[in-house]
């Protein structure tokens, strides 16, 4: 028997979790909409218009509520444009992305797609060109059961009955200089809790995101949480957090510590927003919305972005951020979700975006097949076996110094229990390192009453960090079992290679 380096125990439980943490983003952006989840010459295409195929890919993945419709693109849209006979829907410019808005698809169609797999709808509301006023009326459209001109006209459009949305984002990006209708702290803050004043008049019941700092690293970052918060703090229940990360300059091992930097971005968010209850002498808890969070090549190594059509004019459904995921990325984004796991006692919903074509698990060719990209499966994984309780797992292990955030452990992990088991999420974020673990399983097997054992094991690994998924190659990366990982006595034992990622179900 090995000295055992990390523990599983039960009384180490962080909180249960909230299944909306595996939620995702959907916006008019890109390929993500046309092209991606609607392209009615497709042969998989349903009556609608609808790829089955990516249908099944978006339900194997796992995701609960999707954030919808944007994003950048929510700041300049007038929703009416997406509800009503298509034939009568105007072609609008997003000036978000350059690009041409059929409005082929609005708020019934996109319902209709998420009663196919099976997630949430959560929606946000215009507060760049619109306000308080356009705010309610897409309220009392969705949400109201009554009769009015608003519910009539739902009603004329195929749906007497309401939506019943939630969820609702109050702007997006308000911090930042390339959202239309940019406002400082102070403005939106005012906008932001007069809208949700306005919209709890209408429906009590709704849960509120306001808009946090679109990155930790916006020189409003702080500053700009506690005025908002100032203002809306009784109005709201969530505040949104934005965070993506990218290998920069060829640096694996500094990208690698990527978890380090979203962890720290949350403690900073939950420290303003328990200040500012605490000056205002109130006992409620502000959470956290993630709204934004993945993987994310917006600079290339000169700074540039990659965000406006190359075609000229104003495209339909140009292809926008089509990043395509290696390896690496993936165990990166593995990562992240067990960050958002451990911090399960205040990350109560989280959005990947995207999640069809754009920075996304999922791409699809027009006309031919749809593939999972590196990053499609650490989300599904973990999406499919997350249990009710995360559960920190303290692991002692190698460490490597980090520019930006000195030593950094090699492992992290976090584990998850329900009444029928354990699962474990795990990563090896050295460059060279390979890890070997020993741990404790012996306080959470006796709360079952028997022994646990190994149900099933998966790692993303491979010898080439850079190997990808393509149209070309679209199974060459995946995950296999974890080799040589078994209970014995108390202890499960596995090792992890450098660069992997891994998950373990014991029962």
């Amino acid at each position: 028997m090995t000295t055992p380096n990390a523990v599983i125990d039960p009384r180490f439980e962080i909180a249960r979790i909230d299944r909306r943490v595996f939620g995702g983003f959907v916006e008019h952006l890109g390929r993500h909409i046309y092209d991606g989840i609607h392209e009615p010459g497709h042969p998989a295409a349903d009556a609608d218009g609808f790829r089955a195929d990516v249908i099944e890919l978006v339900r194997e993945l796992g995701v609960s509520t999707i954030r919808y419709p944007g994003g950048n693109f929510v700041s300049g849209y007038r929703w009416e444009d997406g509800v009503g006979p298509r034939e009568d829907r105007p072609r609008r410019l997003d000036l978000a992305w350059h690009s041409t808005e059929t409005n082929e698809v609005g708020l019934h169609e996109f319902a209709r797609w998420l009663e196919l797999v099976g997630s949430d709808l959560m929606l946000a509301v215009n507060l760049g060109t619109r306000g308080t006023q356009e705010a309610i009326d897409l309220l009392e459209y969705v949400n109201a059961d009554a009769d009015t001109a608003w519910t009539r006209r739902r009603a004329a459009n195929g749906r007497p009955s309401p939506f019943g949305v939630g969820m609702w984002c109050l702007g997006n990006e308000m911090d930042g200089p390339w959202q239309l209708g940019h406002r400082n702290a102070d403005d939106y803050g005012k906008l932001a809790s007069r809208t949700a004043k306005a919209m709890r008049m209408l429906d009590p019941d709704v849960e509120l995101v306001v808009c946090g700092s679109s990155g930790s690293g916006m020189p409003t970052f702080g500053s700009w949480e506690r005025t908002v918060l100032e203002h809306t703090f009784d109005d709201v229940d969530f505040i949104s957090c934005h965070s993506y990360y990218q290998e920069r300059f060829g640096n694996a091992q500094e990208f690698l510590a990527s978890g380090v930097d979203m962890s720290r971005f949350i403690s900073s968010v939950v420290s303003i927003a328990d200040a500012v209850a605490a000056t205002k002498k109130s006992d409620k808890r502000i959470m956290i919305s993630f709204d934004e969070w993945n993987v994310w090549y917006l600079h290339n190594d000169e700074g540039g972005q990659d965000d406006k059509p190359l075609e000229a004019g104003w495209p339909v459904a140009p292809r926008l951020l089509e990043d395509r995921y290696h390896a690496l990325d993936a165990v990166v984004f593995g990562d992240l979700l067990i960050t958002l796991l451990q911090h399960s006692d205040r990350v109560r919903s989280a959005s990947l975006a995207q999640l069809v074509n754009v920075i996304a698990p999922i791409m699809t060719e027009p006309g031919g097949p749809a593939w999972r990209q590196t990053t499609f499966f650490p989300f599904a994984l973990t999406s499919r076996l997350a249990g009710e309780r995360a559960v920190s797992v303290p692991v002692s292990s190698g460490s490597f110094d980090s520019e930006r955030f000195g030593t950094v452990a090699n492992v992290n992990a976090v584990a998850t229990i329900d009444g029928e088991g354990v699962s474990l999420f795990v990563v090896n974020r050295s460059t060279t390192d390979t890890e070997a673990l020993s741990i404790d399983i012996a306080a959470v097997a006796a709360s079952f009453g028997r022994d646990l054992r190994v149900a099933e094991s998966h790692l993303l690994h491979e010898d080439d960090r850079y190997a990808a998924n393509t149209l070309a190659e679209p199974e060459r990366v995946g995950v296999r079992a974890l080799p040589d990982v078994r209970t014995h006595e108390g202890e499960l034992s596995l090792s992890l290679p450098p660069i992997s990622w891994a998950a373990v179900r014991l029962s």
